[in-house]
């Protein structure tokens, strides 16, 4: 090991660290021999020549399978497979991956410089130069976190960062069927043309926007009707004159607690229109069944009653607990003043439990505008609509994207569609998140 705790007398105008810090920028490790860290050094200078002896070729080879997506089409004699061809979709993986990779070196190649950089102002003020062990037990030491944090940091970089580029990225190409498909056919970057069509289109833009629309109604409807019915029972339950509190509550938390998936299928089964149960009870007393899953207006219907009945248990034992720790001592000012029922709910329950609920309001908007398992369990999208492409009167933007993917095999558009939502939903997160309590401290104490 070397030793260098000797110290340079101070010389400002030595420039030690600009010196060493342009060393390290023409060559890793050059600065740290400077400054006779020579371990250091050494190991700085051989992770460069490993990356351009060894990774150089293959990731310039990574960079042109991304920049181009592939040249070499698949070629077929008789039904065979002659030559294979370049394949877009890998190409773009591998070019993403090496992407990342690059981003790893420029950061180590930055801290190398720094490093080389507060080393030379160590010598300029003629503070002693920690030699390798030394420099090693000061970064297990105080760097100890960052360690441990490196392979979570690793692992979401590959797992989650790769698969979210690869995603918004096949918005710029032509990936779609039936001729676009690799390996049979190449991709080709298209820049924004994919978004332009989802626009302009008529084919495409007339979907998107009748599904957008009945999208937004539906997130909003699906919402707001959860939340008052939640909070109608949650009164009914907190009422002085109800018996039995704790037994109305556990009997309306059921729908909450069955698997969702399996009562879905039940309730595709009451509102079938031939069959269903409920529509023979209707013929029993008399009136005509009801299409509550073959039209259109109908079967939105019955998504919003059983969306009442999977999300109204959620909001009744949320809002018991809010207006249970609501001061009694209100409601009595308010009876001496002489406000009757309606005025202390208006002025009163409603705008505690909304001051106490809105952040979680917002945050199941964000769901429902999501809530594909309801709309394709329950409706699959339906019932046909022939001014759409590829969707159904039912259809909102998460499930149409389902269809597109894997049953029409339009990537691109799926893609753009995503890229969409994330927005509409991001942007709802940040505002709420902005609003919420722990944020304001933190930022007040800022």
């Amino acid at each position: 090991m070397q030793n260098q705790n000797t110290s340079a007398a101070f010389n400002p105008d030595n420039n030690y660290a600009k010196k060493g810090a342009f060393l390290s920028f023409l060559f890793m490790g050059l600065g740290q021999l400077y400054h006779k860290q020579f371990i250091k050094g050494f190991l700085y200078a051989a992770l460069e020549l490993y990356v351009l002896i060894f990774y150089s070729k293959p990731f310039l080879a990574a960079l042109w399978g991304f920049m181009t997506l592939g040249e070499k089409v698949q070629v077929k004699s008789r039904g065979r497979i002659v030559e294979q061809g370049d394949h877009s979709i890998f190409l773009m993986i591998e070019g993403i991956i090496a992407l990342l990779f690059l981003i790893i070196f420029i950061f180590i190649y930055i801290t190398n410089i720094r490093d080389a950089y507060k080393t030379g102002k160590l010598r300029e003020n003629g503070i002693p130069i920690a030699n390798f062990k030394q420099s090693l037990k000061h970064t297990t030491e105080k760097g100890f976190p960052y360690l441990l944090i490196t392979p979570a940091i690793l692992f979401t970089l590959f797992l989650t960062v790769l698969p979210l580029v690869f995603g918004v990225l096949i918005a710029f190409t032509n990936y779609s069927g039936p001729y676009h498909l690799p390996p049979k056919s190449l991709v080709d970057w298209v820049g924004f043309k994919s978004f332009v069509d989802l626009f302009k289109l008529k084919t495409w833009s007339s979907t998107f926007y009748g599904i957008a629309t009945w999208n937004l109604i539906w997130a909003v409807i699906a919402t707001v009707t959860t939340y008052f019915v939640g909070l109608f029972y949650a009164l009914m339950i907190n009422r002085k004159q109800t018996r039995f509190k704790r037994f109305w509550r556990t009997i309306f938390i059921l729908p909450w607690a069955i698997p969702q998936f399996i009562a879905i299928l039940i309730f595709r089964n009451i509102f079938n229109g031939q069959f269903g149960p409920l529509n023979q009870m209707l013929v029993d007393i008399g009136l005509s069944g009801i299409p509550w899953l073959s039209d259109p207006f109908w079967a939105k219907v019955s998504l919003v009653i059983v969306n009442i009945w999977f999300g109204f248990p959620y909001w009744m034992a949320l809002m018991s607990g809010v207006l249970t720790g609501i001061d009694k001592e209100i409601y009595e000012a308010a009876d001496v003043d002489g406000a009757n029922g309606s005025q202390k709910f208006w002025r009163l329950t409603l705008p505690l439990v909304m001051f106490s609920t809105a952040p979680l309001l917002i945050m199941a908007f964000a769901h429902n505008f999501n809530n594909f398992n309801l709309i394709y369990l329950l409706t699959q999208g339906g019932p046909v609509n022939v001014n759409y492409s590829y969707a159904g009167s039912t259809d909102i933007l998460i499930s149409w994207i389902y269809k597109l993917t894997l049953d029409q095999n339009q990537y691109n558009m799926a893609s753009v569609v995503s890229i969409l939502i994330f927005f509409v939903v991001a942007s709802l997160s940040v505002w709420n998140f902005s609003r919420t309590k722990a944020f304001k401290e933190e930022d007040m104490m800022q």
